[in-house]
C-alpha cells in the first residue's frame, strides 16, 4: 500500500471567540482576522514538515485548495505544489486538487500543471475536483453548471496534454481559436488523474468510466464500499479492469508512544470535523449543486454527520485512526482488507497541532508504520 501525507495548511490563529459570531467559518468569516505575518511562519513550518515526509520515504504528499476559509491557506494548490516540486526529491506530488468548474482558462491550468510536472521531474498526480458549494458560490458559478463545467474542463485539459498543437476548441463553456501551449508534461500521455468523492454516485461512475483512481474522503465504510462498487461496475462497462490501484481512502491519523498521547493530539482533527463544516445550506450545498442521487447519499451522511460524532465515535467509525504504531497498524490492516485499496491518504496535521507534535507524528508513522504497510 502507498501512503501520501496530507495537511490542509490550516490557519487556526484567530481568537476562538470570534468563530461563534458568524454562521460559518467559510465564505463570510471576515478576512481581517487573517495575519499575513503569522501565515508566513505557518507556511515555513508546513513546508519543513513536507520535506521531512520526503526524507522518510513516504510515497507522496497531497495538497488541496479551498477558498474563503481559514481551514486551508492554499489559495492555489498549484502554487504550493510548485514549491514542493523544488524542495522535495522523491515524493509524488498529489494535486487533489484543482477545482475545475471555477477555472475560466483551462489551457492556462494545463500549462501550470505541466510546469509543475517538469519542475518535479515527472512526479505530479493531477487530481481533479468539483469543489465544495462554497467555491461555487464564492466564484459566482451557477451551481447547476458545476458538473458540466467540470467535465468540459477535464476534456480540454486531457486534449491539451495529449494532442500536438495548434488546434481549435469550441465547447459550451470554453472557446479557443488556438490551443498550443509550449509547456507540456514530462509524463506521457499525461500525468495520472485521480478523483475524490464523498457522496456523489455520478462522480464514482464517471471516474470508473475513465479508469482513473478514485479516493473516498472521510466517508463511512459502508458508503465507501457502495461508491467503490459503483466505480467497479462503471469501469468494467467501459472496458477497464479495476485493480487496487484504482482505489484510495483518506482518514485522519496520529501515531504516538501511548494511546493517551495519540488521543490528545488527534482531538485537533475535530476542528476539521465540526467547526469548519458548520454553515447554512446555501453555503455548503446551493440548490442545483447536487443531483437527486447525490443528495440521497449525502442525506445518509447527514443522519450522523461528522460534526455530531464524539471523539470516540469518530475513532470507532475509522474517520480518526490514532494510537501506538501497533494499534494503528491493526486498524489500517483491517481497512486495507475490507476496502481493498492501494492508496492511503494519511491526514496527519490539523488545527492547532503544533510543529513538534506534527513532526513526531510524521516520524513515528514513517519509521514504524510505513515500512510495514508498504508490503501489503
Amino acid at each position: 500500500m502507498k501512503v501520501y501525507y496530507f495537511s490542509e495548511f490550516p490557519y487556526h490563529e484567530y481568537p476562538e471567540e470570534e468563530a461563534d459570531k458568524y454562521p460559518s467559518l467559510r465564505l463570510t468569516f471576515p478576512n481581517n482576522l487573517f495575519d499575513p505575518n503569522k501565515a508566513n511562519e505557518l507556511f515555513k513550518r508546513y513546508f519543513d514538515e513536507s520535506q521531512y515526509v520526503d526524507e522518510l520515504g513516504y510515497d507522496g504528499i497531497m495538497v488541496n485548495e479551498h477558498h474563503t476559509t481559514p481551514s486551508c491557506m492554499n489559495a492555489s494548490c498549484n502554487l504550493t505544489a510548485a514549491v514542493l516540486a523544488r524542495i522535495t526529491k522523491n515524493v509524488k506530488i498529489l494535486l487533489l486538487g484543482n477545482i475545475l468548474p471555477i477555472h475560466e482558462n483551462p489551457v492556462r491550468l494545463a500549462e501550470e500543471i505541466a510546469m509543475i510536472d517538469v519542475i518535479s521531474g515527472g512526479r505530479v498526480i493531477s487530481g481533479m475536483v468539483r469543489g465544495t458549494g462554497v467555491e461555487t458560490v464564492s466564484t459566482n458559478i451557477n451551481p447547476t453548471e458545476n458538473r458540466d463545467r467540470f467535465e468540459e474542463c477535464h476534456d480540454l485539459l486531457i486534449k491539451t496534454w495529449t494532442t500536438p498543437g495548434p488546434f481549435r476548441w469550441e465547447g459550451k463553456y470554453y472557446n479557443y481559436r488556438v490551443v498550443n501551449p509550449w509547456m507540456v508534461p514530462i509524463q506521457k500521455p499525461h500525468p495520472p488523474v485521480w478523483v475524490p468523492g464523498t457522496a456523489s454516485p455520478e462522480t464514482a461512475q464517471w471516474a470508473g468510466a475513465h479508469g482513473y483512481t478514485y479516493v473516498a474522503f472521510l466517508t463511512a465504510l459502508d458508503v465507501t464500499e457502495e461508491l467503490f462498487a459503483i466505480f467497479r461496475e462503471s469501469a468494467v462497462e467501459n472496458g477497464h479492469t479495476p485493480t487496487k490501484d484504482n482505489f484510495g481512502y483518506l482518514l485522519c491519523c496520529y501515531v504516538a508512544e501511548t494511546q493517551e498521547k495519540a488521543d490528545e493530539q488527534a482531538k485537533h482533527f475535530m476542528w476539521r470535523m465540526g467547526a469548519t463544516t458548520r454553515g447554512p445550506r446555501e453555503y455548503m450545498n446551493p440548490v442545483g449543486y447536487r443531483s437527486a442521487a447525490g443528495q440521497a447519499v449525502a442525506v445518509r451522511r447527514t443522519a450522523n454527520p461528522l460534526a455530531n460524532q464524539s471523539f470516540e465515535e469518530l475513532k470507532e467509525n475509522y474517520h480518526i485512526v490514532c494510537g501506538t504504531p501497533d494499534t494503528v497498524l491493526e486498524k489500517l490492516e483491517y481497512l486495507h482488507g475490507r476496502l481493498g485499496m492501494e492508496h492511503l491518504i494519511m491526514y496527519g496535521q490539523e488545527s492547532k497541532m503544533d510543529h513538534e507534535a506534527t513532526m513526531s507524528n510524521i516520524g513515528l508513522f514513517g519509521k514504524e508504520v510505513l515500512p510495514v504497510i508498504k508490503n501489503w
